[in-house]
């Protein structure tokens, strides 16, 4: 289970994941996924490479690679993986609703914010071009360079928090959309807000250690002030 849920601490900073949090882009990348395999002779069902995507291809090839098939072409296919989505998928990403606005209401409560991602940096200026914000709303953003091991593990989240200094892991709140994002954000010591809008159940979000579950980032805005997020971002 991820870190208790009752909020005692002014909560500081705000860190967003982006693929299936703040864009519609899972099925996608598992469509990316699907055809990269299929191309090496795997024929992987969509639906067993949907309910791995939220990891890194790290994390994600050994699902469906042997050790041996892994070592000789793991790097090639993740390669290949992220040209088909670039060239054929990346431009029918769209930014879920409110996404932006959301961005900017935690700033304007003078929470910091981060993008917590683990897609490479080419393609994180894409999305953020889809979701319509610059690097000047944002106080920190990682890409897959910043970690060397990809969700469920920590990396991510502890290195969008090194980028924030003076804030500690009781004073953050992850904002993610799969059980992947819970089980990373908890082992850093950071609580996480589900979303709905990424495809995974509320009740796997849940048992991850979500401390609440919305919709999408509209219905996290319209919940505002009485989300972790508000009520946190004021001293008890």
């Amino acid at each position: 289970m991820g870190p208790a849920g009752n909020l005692n601490m002014m909560i500081k900073a705000a860190l967003f994941d982006v693929d299936g949090t703040l864009v519609d882009s899972v099925d996608l990348h598992a469509q990316a996924w699907v055809d990269a395999f299929k191309e090496i002779g795997h024929d992987i069902p969509f639906d067993e490479m949907r309910a791995q995507i939220g990891k890194g291809g790290d994390q994600l090839m050994p699902v469906f690679l042997s050790p041996e098939e892994l070592e000789e072409k793991g790097k090639a296919l993740e390669k290949r993986r992220g040209d088909i989505f670039r060239e054929g998928y990346l431009p029918r990403v769209r930014a879920f609703p409110k996404a932006a606005e959301l961005l900017r209401r935690v700033g304007k409560a003078g929470l910091r914010s981060a993008l917590a991602s683990s897609a490479e940096d080419e393609e994180l200026a894409a999305l953020k071009r889809i979701i319509g914000i610059d690097g000047g709303q944002l106080d920190a953003e990682t890409s897959s360079s910043d970690a060397e091991r990809s969700k469920p593990f920590p990396d991510i989240f502890e290195a969008a928090l090194a980028q924030l200094p003076g804030v500690s892991p009781d004073e953050t709140v992850v904002i993610g959309d799969t059980p992947y994002d819970a089980e990373a954000a908890g082992k850093a010591g950071i609580r996480t807000i589900g979303m709905l809008c990424g495809g995974f159940p509320e009740q796997a979000l849940r048992e991850a250690g979500c401390i609440a579950v919305y919709r999408g980032p509209a219905h996290l805005l319209a919940e505002y002030d009485a989300s972790p997020l508000g009520a946190g971002s004021m001293p008890d």
